[in-house]
């Protein structure tokens, strides 16, 4: 007899054996007893969750000679005819492959003739979810009414692509991924029968990594006894599945929440230098930055030795929640990255550099702070300064007088020339002005102030434009640009909206240039950025961590 899979020598024979679906199995078994039968049936669920193996005991269970409490006895010709495959009165179909009309109207001219030896015929479709719409209207009418002596069995992982004319003609049960405990039981049997030797790590290790889906910890139990050595532990697990060992997993966390970038990038070079790959190292980084956030918050983790616990408790010490919130999701951005990109690996190392930048991560949460103290200033709500309720609408007036004075005190040839000659001046209100950009800047300024644009706005105060050419406007700040007001200005969004405001004042299309003149300046850093907002916007607060 030619070699069975796991997943096929332990496929489930009766209810009771089909683990973590006793809400399904005992609905079915009591149909069975009571003989309430129906006529069709959807099974749905995830991969591995039980649909096909549940259909195939529900077939033989209803035709079965000696059912006991709603169980096929499996002695009976019927059942033993099923199991070995010789009954023709169960059939089953992979829509998959057969999903054409020409496959359905078969079905329909068999359904016709009765049973050659059970009470019912069966038919057992999955992946019903890839008929196609003809083949879906064509099983429509046989579905809805079906002879006396027909069942329809359907099993799809994507309820949602079948039309809902077929939903409302099925009992539709729904299957529940199985939980970690349930298939480290069944692995228990499994083992035991097989004679392999396996540690309580490696059945945890392969429940976690089967996703709820039994059978895939049986394919993944069948991959580590292929050497011909039943014994399993924890480390053949990953080396098999090419998942990294977790010391390497943690020295490039460690060097990402150090900002230590050589210890990091060692590590990513260890992972691939081995092999593994490079989907597998982000879901385990994220699986372990994951862990470390719940144990700072709950001091409990399954899995890890006592050793490796105390090094993420170390860990856990040394990083804030927020952070390790961050970085799930900045991993996660890097995951999506690299899957459409064509060169995986230099993504993948860009992004951990990326991560163990500190500057970037500085400027980054300096700007997201400083969003969130304009956007709550825009709101029209108190603030407490020092005891006292602060309407914010004055805290705007303020910062708006203090960007009036600093727009007032900008250099403009225009109002010079008018001071010198007996021509009435003349006050304009948008910024469809003349095409002298040392004319126009200061009241494109103005306006940005006006439209709420504050952070844009300060980050622009000192700055004097001029027209290099006729497509280009160069904005050069004497005193040159700090990081933070390069971070601001450099978004694209700031850009675009400057630019056209440039190109409506000169009235023809027209870009910009940023002018440093000053390009040895000084790096301020967080708290000073703040502190210098603070005070060129006016406002009698202090920003508290």
């Amino acid at each position: 007899m030619g070699y069975t899979a796991l997943y096929r020598k332990f496929r489930p024979l009766t209810f009771s054996e089909i683990v973590g679906q006793e809400h399904i199995t005992r609905t079915l078994r009591n149909q069975i007893i009571a003989g309430r039968v129906g006529h069709a049936y959807l099974f749905n669920g995830g991969r591995g969750t039980g649909k096909t193996s549940a259909a195939k005991v529900l077939a033989r269970a209803i035709n079965c000679l000696n059912p006991k409490d709603g169980e096929p006895c499996n002695e009976c010709e019927i059942c033993k005819g099923a199991i070995n495959g010789s009954l023709t009165d169960i059939v089953e179909m992979d829509a998959a492959s057969n999903n054409s009309v020409e496959d359905i109207r078969a079905i329909r001219e068999e359904v016709n003739f009765l049973p050659t030896k059970a009470k019912y015929r069966v038919y057992i479709i999955d992946e019903v979810h890839m008929l196609s719409t003809g083949a879906f209207n064509a099983l429509l009418k046989t579905l809805e009414e079906p002879p006396e002596h027909v069942k329809f069995i359907l099993a799809t992982t994507e309820p949602q692509k079948l039309p809902a004319t077929i939903l409302s003609r099925c009992q539709r049960f729904d299957f529940k991924r199985i939980s970690n405990d349930n298939i480290i039981k069944r692995l228990k049997v499994v083992c035991k029968e097989s004679n392999i030797e396996i540690t309580d790590e490696a059945m945890q290790m392969i429940a976690v990594l089967a996703e709820g889906a039994m059978r895939d910890a049986l394919s993944i139990l069948e991959r580590c006894v292929q050497d011909g050595e039943n014994k399993i532990d924890e480390n053949k697990i990953r080396d098999l599945v090419g998942i990294p060992k977790i010391t390497y997993v943690h020295n490039i966390v460690d060097g990402i929440i150090d900002f230590d970038v050589d210890r990091a990038l060692e590590g990513v070079d260890t992972v691939l230098n081995d092999g593994k790959d490079i989907t597998n190292l982000l879901w385990e980084m994220i699986k372990y930055v994951k862990d470390i956030l719940v144990f700072k918050t709950s001091k409990k983790l399954d899995l890890y030795t006592e050793e490796e616990m105390k090094k993420i408790g170390e860990l856990a010490e040394k990083v804030s929640k927020e952070k390790l919130i961050d970085l799930v999701y900045k991993l996660s951005e890097l995951e999506s990255d690299i899957k459409w990109s064509t060169q995986k690996t230099i993504v993948f190392q860009a992004g951990i550099i990326k991560l163990c930048s500190k500057q970037a991560e500085i400027s980054s949460n300096l700007e997201e702070r400083v969003e969130k103290i304009e956007k709550y200033l825009k709101s029209g709500k108190g603030i407490t300064v020092n005891n006292t309720v602060v309407n914010t609408s004055n805290v705007i007036a303020q910062r708006n007088n203090q960007i009036n004075r600093v727009v007032q005190n900008v250099p403009n040839t225009s109002a010079a020339q008018n001071r010198s000659t007996s021509k009435p001046k003349t006050t304009q209100t948008t910024t469809n002005f003349s095409n002298k950009a040392e004319e126009y800047w200061p009241q494109i300024i103005n306006e940005l102030k006006q439209n709420g644009k504050i952070v844009l706005c300060t980050s622009l105060n000192g700055s004097i434009a001029s027209e290099i050419n006729d497509m280009t406007v160069g904005i050069e700040f004497p005193n040159g640009m700090s990081s933070f007001n390069k971070t601001v200005l450099e978004k694209p969004e700031n850009i675009k909206e400057i630019s056209t405001m440039v190109s409506m004042a000169c009235g023809k299309p027209m870009q910009i240039k940023y002018i440093s003149g000053n390009s040895n300046i000084h790096q301020m850093t967080e708290e000073e950025n703040l502190q210098k907002l603070a005070n060129d916007s006016d406002i009698p607060f202090n920003v508290i961590e």
